[in-house]
C-alpha cells in the first residue's frame, strides 16, 4: 500500500473513534472533539487525492476504498445523531438510499466498460455541504444554531439527491463532425 491508500485507510480508522465519543453523555467538550476529530478525518479525503494523482501512486485498491471510506465516514455519524435524536431517521435514509444507488450502479457492468465518472461541481458542492451540516449537527451549538445546522442538513440532503440525478442522468452521446 502507497500514502495515499493509508491516509484512506486513517479515515476508516477516524470512525470508530468518532462513533466512541458519540456513545453515552455528551459534554458539550466531547461535541467538539468529535467536531475537530469529524473535520480532520474528512480532511484526509482531500489529502488522499491530492496526493495519489501528484505522486502518480493512483491505485485500484485506493478507487476502491476512497468512496467506500466517504461513505461511510458520512454515515456513521449521521446514523449516531438519529441515535441522539438530533436528525430525522428518513433524511438519514434519503442520503443513504442516494449513495447505495450510485454505488450499485459503479458496479454495473455495463456502467464499469464506461469508465469512472469523475466527480462533477455538484458532487463536490454535495460532499462540502454534508461535511459542514455534520460538522454543525456534533457541535454544541445554542438553539438558533442548531436550526442552522438542520437546515444545512436538509440543503445536504437536496444536494445529495440533486448530485445523484445528475450522475444517473443519460449523457449525450458526442457527435461526429462529418
Amino acid at each position: 500500500m502507497n500514502l495515499p491508500t493509508w491516509i484512506t485507510v486513517s479515515r476508516l480508522l477516524g470512525i470508530p473513534i468518532l462513533l466512541y465519543i458519540l456513545h453515552g453523555d455528551l459534554t458539550p467538550t466531547d461535541r467538539w472533539i468529535c467536531v475537530a476529530v469529524f473535520l480532520v478525518t474528512a480532511g484526509t479525503d482531500w489529502l488522499d487525492g491530492f496526493l495519489a494523482r501528484r505522486l502518480n501512486q493512483v491505485t485500484d485498491l485506493g478507487k476502491f476504498l476512497d468512496p467506500l471510506a466517504d461513505k461511510l465516514l458520512t454515515l456513521a455519524p449521521l446514523l449516531a445523531l438519529i441515535e441522539l435524536g438530533e436528525v430525522p431517521a428518513w433524511g438519514v435514509f434519503l442520503i443513504l438510499v442516494r449513495e447505495l444507488a450510485i454505488a450499485g450502479w459503479r458496479v454495473n457492468p455495463t456502467f464499469q466498460q464506461q469508465g469512472v465518472v469523475a466527480a462533477n461541481q455538484w458532487g463536490k458542492l454535495k460532499t462540502v455541504v454534508q461535511i459542514a451540516a455534520i460538522a454543525l449537527l456534533l457541535a454544541p451549538l445554542p438553539a438558533n444554531g442548531q436550526i442552522v445546522a438542520l437546515v444545512a442538513f436538509w440543503v445536504a440532503v437536496a444536494l445529495t439527491w440533486i448530485s445523484g440525478a445528475i450522475y444517473l442522468w443519460p449523457k449525450p452521446a458526442p457527435t461526429s463532425a462529418s
